[in-house]
């Protein structure tokens, strides 16, 4: 792969995870508003059958001691990070990637797993087609 393709895709790859935890932040807030305001699409199986397999897959990988695989990805194609990175890059890393241990990530992500689960019998997805 040529040197100027890896940043490129490194992006991409930043780019879709930022879509992920967008969709996870986003539902996690929509579903019990949306509960309570009659908001028909949180009741939508599909999505919240989505919405709880992200958030199991990422719980998951922490509790094992994994990175998520987007950010395994990412270091990989975009090499060491540091000044290096494209600003706006670097912003964003810096406010999705925290210096923490990765038993805080596996407590906080199977927290919100276990909300989201919760959430499932609270605002019930409709029994219709998945």
């Amino acid at each position: 792969m040529s040197p100027e393709v890896k940043p490129f895709l490194a992006e991409l790859v930043l780019i879709a995870h930022l879509v992920v935890i967008g969709f996870n932040i986003f539902g996690l807030i929509a579903i019990p508003l949306g509960g309570w305001l009659n908001w028909r699409f949180v009741r939508i199986r599909w999505w919240r059958l989505l919405h709880v397999a992200l958030l199991g897959v990422v719980a998951l990988q922490a509790l094992f001691g994994q990175a998520c695989f987007l950010t395994v990805l990412q270091d990989e194609l975009s090499g060491a990070k540091g000044p290096s990175s494209p600003l706006i890059m670097g912003l964003v890393n810096r406010l999705i990637y925290w210096p923490l241990p990765i038993w805080a990530f596996a407590l906080g992500y199977v927290a919100v797993w276990i909300y989201v689960l919760a959430l499932w019998r609270i605002v019930p997805p409709d029994r219709g087609k998945a």
